[in-house]
């Protein structure tokens, strides 16, 4: 595990002096208009990260592209919107793409490996803990992972939803020393970056700061994501003390180098527990469990663990041990935990005590519905 970055380190320098390095790089950053693969932009992009990662840097490259890759073998001029056509053209195009890849990086001699995951890799923690051993051990071999979502399987309901918050997610995965978001456009702007007079944001420093930003949400014709997607990686990527720098892809090695292009957003202080991050950002709720107004009191101020009295009703399907958003009567989600039991013997036990549980169906009944060292508010 390389050393952490020095908390002292200013804005500019955080991804020049990272050791530990995730970059995330958009379809519309290496595709032609129609769709194809783009050499030179692609040859552009890798030489900068051969040159980063020859400064004795673990790199982590989270591409896009498999998708829009695929398209122009396949005759589609636009990005397919139905899932089937969506998973061929990513079948067809992720080997076209990892094989662009291993040739470019391939002439610097570094070798690559590819890895393909799905939502289930990080939001189960069995998953979770076992895509971290296998990213660790491909960094210790001095091998580039490349990483994309497995779109050839995943579905509608098991996706990332776009690449950015699986950079993200990757980067908490590895305990990554910086974060470096590309794009086609050069950085987060206070308007319309078409607008005249629009300005660039060079330095976030927490959510005050983009209180009056609108951020753009639609991706491009070859790629889901879009600005607002970014900043939401920026925040999750915040929230584990990983500085996060966002630019174009033709200003990488600028980048790269610390010098004063695009947005850096920059974290806080505190930094929770690994598994709390893994919980409120890396996870899916399995159900819900809606409080009245004295326990969400307890929960979200007091930090108190959650106790079958404060329940007034569960929504969902869950087992002991799954994750489950925690909500107010109004349905908002306020914390979320993992539940010691299941959603079919919980309603049984709602509105009543812990002693009176334990004294009419045994001490295994005294425990707690969500632990407060296993619950994190959002």
């Amino acid at each position: 595990m390389p050393p952490s970055l020095d908390s002292s380190a200013v804005p500019r320098t955080a991804v020049a002096r990272a050791r530990r390095l995730v970059v995330k790089v958009g379809s519309s950053s290496l595709t032609t208009p129609r769709g194809g693969l783009d050499p030179k932009r692609l040859l552009a992009l890798v030489d900068a990260l051969a040159e980063r990662h020859g400064r004795d840097t673990q790199l982590v490259l989270v591409s896009s592209g498999a998708i829009a890759a695929g398209m122009g073998p396949l005759g589609l001029a636009r990005r397919p919107r139905d899932l089937a056509t969506q998973q061929a053209a990513a079948s067809v195009g992720q080997g076209a793409l990892i094989a662009a890849y291993q040739q470019a990086f391939g002439a610097h001699t570094i070798t690559v490996g590819q890895v393909l995951l799905t939502i289930d890799d990080v939001t189960r923690r069995t998953h979770y803990l076992n895509a971290r051993r296998t990213l660790e051990r491909l960094l210790d071999l001095r091998v580039l992972p490349v990483v994309n979502e497995n779109d050839t399987v995943a579905t509608h309901e098991i996706r990332f939803g776009d690449n950015d918050r699986l950079a993200a997610l990757v980067a908490l995965l590895i305990q990554a020393d910086a974060l470096v978001l590309l794009s086609d456009v050069d950085a987060l702007y206070d308007g319309p970056p078409s607008q005249p007079g629009a300005q660039r944001i060079p330095i976030v420093r927490g959510a005050h700061d983009l209180a009056d930003v609108v951020v753009a949400g639609a991706g491009s014709q070859v790629g889901t994501g879009g600005m607002a997607t970014k900043v939401e990686a920026a925040a999750i990527a915040n929230a584990a003390g990983i500085p996060t720098r966002l630019t174009a892809t033709d200003r990488v090695s600028d980048a790269l180098r610390g010098k004063d292009v695009g947005t850096v957003f920059l974290p806080g202080s505190r930094r929770p527990p690994s598994r709390l991050l893994w919980l409120a950002h890396a996870t899916a709720p399995h159900g819900q469990l809606v409080l009245d107004d004295g326990a969400v009191h307890a929960v979200v101020t007091r930090r108190k663990s959650l106790l079958p009295a404060g329940i007034v009703r569960v929504e969902g399907t869950f087992v002991g041990g799954d994750p489950v958003d925690i909500c107010d009567l109004h349905g908002k989600a306020v914390a979320r935990g993992i539940v010691n039991y299941g959603s079919d013997e919980l309603p049984a036990l709602l509105g009543r005590s812990t002693r009176d549980l334990a004294r009419e169906l045994g001490p295994e009944y005294q425990r707690e519905v969500v632990h407060r060292d296993a619950l994190v508010v959002l």
